[in-house]
């Protein structure tokens, strides 16, 4: 663990708990970043933090939705922030255990899109992509065309803290398995809290929240038997 500022180095092997290899990537990856148009600098200095607004924008989307769907698929919806601040916090406490600088500090003679945050600000594993992958799969738990772009949405915002500066890849990578792995259990509270979705339905106090009683119910359908013709006898 580093528990006090490291000195550069500048070919970026022999960083302690970082595999070459994903050092060799990150380096790669802020070069060319670097050698980018301004503009594009722009674009992913300002993305990389707007993916959050995004990802609340297809939220509300999928409660909207969810209001008129079955008491299951408003649980899984309303679970998502919950799934998404556990990994949060799982993901905190693993950078204060695992305390590995900042790639932007250690490897000191490259130049980053963004500032490199300050000491003290770990890099393992990588917030922004944990907190992005486990409201992507949570969102995506709700079904709907939102899904494949919630996931697209949450790459993004992985890689885009490489290309940035303030990560290395397998920072991202771990930070988005984790986000994954612990929105995979959604589905086991959504069965727990549907039966409360279905009652709180029938109130008028919460029924802007969780939609109308009877909701996503299935219209019965009677199917009339077809009457057979009567052949009439010929004159």
């Amino acid at each position: 663990m580093t528990n006090a500022p490291v000195e550069p180095i500048p070919d970026g092997t022999g960083i302690p708990d970082v595999p070459d290899v994903s050092a060799e990537w990150y380096r790669r990856t802020v070069e060319s970043a670097a050698a980018s148009p301004e503009a594009i600098h722009v674009f992913v200095e300002v993305a990389t933090d707007a993916v959050a607004v995004v990802l609340a924008a297809m939220l509300v989307a999928a409660w909207w939705r969810a209001r008129t769907g079955p008491p299951l698929l408003m649980a899984r919806v309303l679970l998502v922030p919950a799934v998404t601040v556990v990994a949060y916090l799982l993901s905190e406490t693993a950078k204060e255990l695992w305390q590995e600088e900042r790639p932007c500090r250690t490897l000191g003679d490259l130049a980053t899109i963004a500032a490199c945050p300050e000491y003290g600000d770990w890099s393992f594993p990588s917030n922004h992509a944990t907190v992005a992958a486990a409201a992507a799969v949570a969102l995506a738990w709700a079904g709907g065309r939102l899904a494949f772009l919630a996931i697209g949405v949450a790459l993004f915002a992985a890689a885009s803290r490489v290309v940035v500066g303030v990560h290395y890849p397998h920072d991202v990578i771990a930070g988005f398995l984790l986000g994954a792995v612990v929105a995979l259990v959604l589905p086991v509270p959504a069965r727990l809290l549907a039966p409360v979705i279905t009652q709180a339905r029938n109130r008028a106090a919460v029924g802007w929240l969780v939609g109308d009683a009877g909701a996503g119910d299935a219209p019965t359908v009677r199917l009339r038997r077809p009457t057979r013709l009567r052949r009439h006898p010929r004159n």
